[in-house]
């Protein structure tokens, strides 16, 4: 596999410490939904993940309220290329549509599958800094370009 291939690179950085708060709040929201059975929580989520995977990002409310978490904490940055996790946000986005679908279509085992699927994504990003979706991307990678 050719090491371009390993994660998405963009010409644009984040700070990753607030890409693992955001991740925080996406298990805190997922949480909320698990609880009560409220698909608003995922709608949310899902529109904030739509949000930060395109050129939006910065409407992101999550986005917003992590950057400024950290500024009042007056946490150091970290800055990171924005390429991995805009990859991430765009599976977040995908799988909490198919929440919102399997929802609405009554398979409550699925969402919730679904859910616990990316709860633990995004409780690995948040917790442990492991980002889930570089692990994937290169498979992806293959399987589009079928390049070795």
């Amino acid at each position: 596999m050719k090491t371009y291939a390993v994660c998405p690179i963009s010409d644009n950085t984040i700070n990753e410490r607030v890409a693992r708060l955001n991740a925080i709040f996406g298990v805190i929201l997922l949480f909320g939904f698990v609880f009560t059975q409220n698909i608003f929580f995922v709608i949310f989520l899902s529109f904030d993940f739509l949000l930060r995977s395109t050129e939006y990002s910065k409407y992101s409310l999550i986005g917003v309220s992590s950057k400024n978490i950290m500024s009042y904490l007056d946490v150091k940055p970290k800055s990171i290329n924005a390429g991995p996790k805009i990859f991430a946000a765009r599976i977040g986005f995908v799988l909490t549509a198919l929440v919102i679908l399997s929802f609405l279509l009554s398979l409550n085992g699925v969402s919730l599958i679904l859910v616990a699927i990316l709860g633990v994504f995004s409780f690995l990003e948040g917790a442990l800094g492991f980002c889930v979706a570089c692990q994937i991307y290169p498979y992806l990678y293959k399987y589009l370009y079928g390049e070795e």
